[in-house]
């Protein structure tokens, strides 16, 4: 039997997401970076959780879904405290991809360009060492976050 192929099947990313409004911010970094107290601040601020610690990734309508891992729906790890219950979407469309990185540059002129499931994307890297790191994740989206991805969440 032939035909067009099916829908690709979600691919497992290790990163967390937080839906900011309608635009998800999908936060990415080495294991230990501050990826999920990020995302704690970040719902601390407003934000709703989608997933902490890997992420299925799917494409529709060309933009890239991000959904919580069933195994781990609803669960963000707070350091010292353990895997804690939040509130969460079940799924968001991804608008901006944060980095954190201890190499992030000073200024930027423009949010890099990078793929995830064959969609390309925004990426704007931060240095993960200051307390301010919540309001410039919030103050990139609105800055760089893709404005096209209202609509599927």
């Amino acid at each position: 039997m032939s035909g067009a192929p099916g829908p690709a099947m979600p691919q497992v990313h290790q990163a967390t997401a937080v839906a900011i409004g309608e635009r998800a911010l999908l936060i990415e970094g080495p294991p230990g970076s501050g990826k999920s107290s990020l995302a704690l601040a970040l719902i601390d601020r407003g934000a709703t959780l989608v997933g902490d610690d890997g992420l299925l990734l799917e494409v529709q309508a060309g933009r890239l879904l991000a959904r919580p891992h069933p195994r781990i729906a609803g669960l963000l790890e707070v350091r010292n405290l353990g895997l804690l219950p939040f509130p969460h979407r079940a799924q968001a469309v991804v608008a901006l991809i944060v980095c954190l990185d201890p190499a992030a540059p000073r200024y930027i002129e423009a949010a890099e360009r990078v793929e995830r499931a064959g969609v390309s994307l925004p990426l704007v890297r931060l240095w993960p060492d200051t307390p301010m790191l919540a309001l410039r994740a919030t103050l990139a989206l609105e800055r760089y976050g893709a404005q096209d991805s209202y609509g599927l969440a």
